[in-house]
């Protein structure tokens, strides 16, 4: 009379699977949104469509950056996000880059940085032809639409 049912244990067996299953989904899902790439897709296009030389600085909420020619993907605890920008391309100056671009990126004028214009096109085009790659993000995302003579670029970074 109390005797267990054999169909009793294998409805508590699947039953426990079915909760740690849903468990596992829910510790798997993100607590916070994804970091929103459009308001800094938007200030990088608004330096790179200026017909003149300009500065922006847009604050970034993400945990990690990849800037591209023509797309920027923010990376946070909530996952990835990604915009495409309609005026590129840009130059993503990135920490591998030395110190000239992060300067002429920081303000101070390329001909004060660079020998000749020639060679200031020559690291704006290794710049641009680089494999974006994920990196740290800054606090504030700097983005700086510089010209000298010909050699004209938006230069995006930290």
């Amino acid at each position: 009379m109390y005797d267990t049912a054999v169909e009793s244990t294998y409805v508590w067996l699947g039953l426990a699977i079915v909760s740690v299953g849903i468990l596992g989904f829910a510790l798997r899902v993100p607590t916070a949104p994804p970091p929103d790439a459009k308001p800094v897709a938007r200030t990088i296009d608004s330096v790179a469509a200026s017909p003149h030389e300009a500065t922006a600085r847009q604050p970034v909420d993400a945990r990690r950056i990849r800037i591209g020619a023509h797309r920027v993907g923010l990376r946070g605890s909530g996952g990835d996000a990604h915009a495409s920008l309609a005026y590129g391309p840009v130059i993503p100056v990135a920490a591998g880059d030395g110190d000239r671009l992060r300067r002429v990126l920081r303000g101070v004028p390329p001909e004060r940085v660079f020998r000749s214009e020639s060679t200031f096109a020559r690291v704006l085009d290794r710049a641009q032809t680089r494999e974006p790659s994920w990196q740290p993000a800054p606090e504030t995302l700097i983005v700086r639409r510089v010209s000298w003579r010909d050699a004209n670029a938006t230069l995006v970074g930290a």
